[in-house]
């Protein structure tokens, strides 16, 4: 019987089976300590310090016995601190960017995915060098920024030298004022040498999904195809790590397992991460199961509630107070507006999840990987942001400046990154207020600007700012602290 081990590289050990049944049967026992509780809600309670504001973040274990307890009241606490926890850190700022789907060719046997390769109903596409070129037109079209690649897992039709001359292409595309500034890659698990080529190629985060934590069930949904290997996929991001990607993305699928289990094993995940390397994910995704050509959800018999959904997403903001989350177009407006309250801090906006879906005038259905229930545009969902109060980011700034891994967890520990992430979003903002957004989200966003000028701490970074957001107005792109 393995052991458990944070700082292990073994899966069975950082993630360890006994470890997680262990933790929810401690759960189950606690649900109703009403001390114990209140102790761990107390302990993630952001802490003033000589350095700044401190989260402790929870373990696994505590956020098991908060995610068991069903009382009201904590619930009312859990959601609390989520928000005061998001609102410390991230401010009123949402991260936007949408995924780019490459080539829907793939040889796993996912039974969850319409891209399997059995299901011969699904039309089969790859994007040339030239339709990629189009469809990143349409997006900076947009005003988008910030990708997000996709690609099914094929050795002869997406090897990596077909990735790495996507992100090539992508990188060398400048429309009008339009340019996509950060590439996030979210391929199959592959090697540390083809992760350093990747890095080389300049990507941002490497995000890849476990699908499902629950090894004996990861193996049944993925019954054939290089996927199967549970162990190769769980160590994926170690691989990353050790290539030099210092960005990395953690998901899992919720309704493939339950998820009180999925939970404890992003948890775990994370906390080996930062044991391991000494930085934790720079995002975690919280993807559901959708409906899709050749899926249907309901027959997956672990799906979870909106009400469930959103206490999972608070307790993730809870737990790693200083990691991104990311939702995307898979959910509707509505629980993304509930969401985004509680923890998340990155959106996609006007996704199309098929192969070629951004050059056609109509979103096309028979190739995407899910159903989209949030479908409109880029515009109106900037608006429906800034008419809440939160500011649409399109700031890539850390990236490109190298505050990433360790250098942008420290500087996000201490506090220290609000002096560059609230003018970057408002510079950015402006941007796309002068290139891309329709008169009344212009209203809207310019009103926005000049309030949140008085959220900028530095007196000296507000009137640079300012300045630059001028500049901006008369034509000049591209700043950023």
């Amino acid at each position: 019987m393995a052991i458990y081990d944070p700082k292990s590289l073994k899966a069975e050990e950082f993630i360890n089976h006994e470890e997680i049944l262990r933790t929810l049967e401690y759960a189950d026992a606690h649900k109703n300590d009403m001390e114990l509780i209140s102790a761990i809600l107390k302990k993630a309670e952001p802490v003033e310090t000589e350095d700044g504001v401190k989260c402790a973040g929870l373990t696994h274990r505590e956020a098991s016995v908060l995610l068991a307890c069903e009382d009201e009241e904590v619930l009312h606490r859990i959601e609390n601190l989520a928000e005061r926890i998001k609102e410390r850190f991230y401010g009123k700022r949402i991260v936007m960017f949408a995924p780019l789907y490459l080539s829907n060719y793939c040889v796993n046997g996912c039974t969850y995915c319409p891209y399997h390769g059995q299901n011969k109903t699904i039309p089969r596409k790859k994007l040339t060098q030239e339709e990629v070129k189009a469809e990143v037109i349409a997006l900076q079209d947009m005003g988008h920024k910030r990708l997000a690649i996709e690609a099914g897992e094929h050795p002869v039709h997406n090897p990596l030298e077909y990735i790495l001359e996507c992100i090539k292409t992508i990188y060398s595309i400048k429309h009008k004022n339009g340019a996509i500034r950060r590439v996030n890659v979210n391929i199959a698990a592959t090697t540390v040498e083809n992760y350093r080529k990747l890095k080389e190629a300049g990507i941002g985060t490497y995000i890849l999904f476990q699908e499902t934590y629950h090894k004996e069930s990861y193996l049944q949904l993925h019954p054939t195809g290089p996927k199967h290997d549970y162990d190769y996929h769980t160590e994926a991001h170690d691989r990353a790590m050790q290539g030099g990607i210092d960005d990395v993305g953690l998901g899992v699928l919720f309704g493939l397992d339950k998820y009180r289990y999925e939970l404890c094993g992003l948890l775990m995940h994370a906390e080996h991460l930062e044991a391991a390397f000494g930085v934790g994910p720079h995002t975690i995704s919280v993807p559901r199961l959708k409906r899709a050509a050749d899926i249907d959800p309901s027959k997956f018999d672990n799906g979870i509630s909106d009400d469930i959904f959103a206490k999972i997403c608070a307790l993730i903001r809870i737990s790693v107070p200083y990691t991104g989350m990311i939702i995307s177009t898979r959910e509707s407006q509505e629980v993304r507006e509930r969401v985004i309250r509680l923890g998340v801090s990155q959106i996609s906006g006007a996704s199309r999840t098929s192969v070629g879906g951004y050059t056609e005038e109509e979103r096309p259905t028979d190739t995407e990987q899910f159903d989209v229930s949030d479908q409109r545009t880029l515009d109106e969902v900037v608006r429906w942001l800034m008419e809440m109060g939160y500011i649409p980011s399109f700031c890539t700034a850390c990236y490109r400046e190298g505050r990433t891994g360790d250098r942008f967890m420290a500087l996000c520990k201490n506090g220290q990154i609000q002096n560059c992430c609230q003018p970057n979003a408002l510079m950015t903002l402006k941007e796309f207020l002068m290139d891309y957004a329709s008169e009344e989200t212009v209203k809207v966003g310019e009103a926005l600007i000049e309030k949140e000028y008085a959220n900028i701490k530095s007196d000296k970074v507000r009137a640079i700012c300012k300045d630059r957001v001028q500049k901006i107005a008369e034509g000049i792109r591209d700043f950023r602290f």
